[in-house]
């Protein structure tokens, strides 16, 4: 089974860093950079808006522990948002390019 896994980050360079460094440690076959989102969340109390960038991540079920483990390594923030979706369907010639990726 594949995932795609989210994770926010302060900007585009630490986005950019956890991308390179997990498709290179080969945890992640491919991870996506979306700058510029905004959030809006409580922390400690308050309420705090951000802008942020998104990393569209994505992985096989054997990888998802060491890519978690390894993104929360890199990350800045105390409590990083890791959320790991399972592919429940898509092209099979992606997830054959997926697979090899991986090895």
């Amino acid at each position: 089974m594949f995932y795609l896994v989210l994770t926010t980050t302060k900007g585009r360079t630490e986005a950019g860093r956890i991308a390179k460094k997990i498709v290179e440690g080969k945890l992640a076959a491919c991870a996506n950079v979306v700058p510029g989102v905004s959030s809006t969340y409580r922390w400690k109390g308050k309420i705090e808006r951000s802008s942020e960038s998104l990393l569209l991540i994505k992985t096989s079920g054997d990888k998802l522990d060491k890519l978690i483990a390894r993104i929360k390594a890199l990350h800045s923030y105390d409590v990083p948002e890791i959320i790991a979706l399972p592919i429940k369907g898509g092209s099979p010639k992606y997830f054959k390019w997926l697979k090899e990726s991986l090895r």
